[in-house]
């Protein structure tokens, strides 16, 4: 109705429409607003644990080449000296081997935490959104 009670007419029918998509359009933006942070926020995470993941790799290689130097420094006192000498360098050469090998196993499990590399949770939310809007839509 209008100010003067009477009836709207054809145009000012369609306003109510108009506003209904008005505000579908500003909530449509800002449910995309918030998946992309969702997703960055996400990303950002992951980037993390790939950065960790690569950190301990290379603490890994670090300690196989240390590990490969006792290895010759092992192989040296063996030939050059008694027993109790090289004895000692092959401790020390295996303790380097564990070490190496727990820092890769730490690695490989910081890379598996973060793969895949994709924003799965960002993508389910969009899914969900996505059907909500079609179900609505139905109706």
């Amino acid at each position: 109705m209008t100010a003067d009670g009477s009836p709207r007419t054809g145009s000012g029918a369609q306003e109510p429409v108009g506003e209904l998509v008005q505000r579908a359009t500003q909530q449509l933006s800002q449910l995309v607003r918030d998946e992309m942070r969702l997703a960055q926020a996400e990303m950002t995470e992951k980037g993390k644990r790939f950065g960790k993941g690569g950190g301990l790799f290379g603490g890994a290689g670090l300690f196989g080449v240390l590990t490969l130097q006792a290895l010759s420094a092992t192989a040296i006192a063996a030939l050059s000296l008694v027993l109790d000498v090289w004895a000692a360098a092959l401790i020390v050469t295996g303790a380097l081997a564990c070490i190496a090998g727990l820092m890769a196993a730490l690695g490989k499990g910081q890379v598996s935490k973060a793969s895949p590399a994709a924003p799965e949770e960002a993508m389910d939310s969009v899914k969900a959104d996505v059907a909500e809007i079609k179900e609505r839509a139905r109706r």
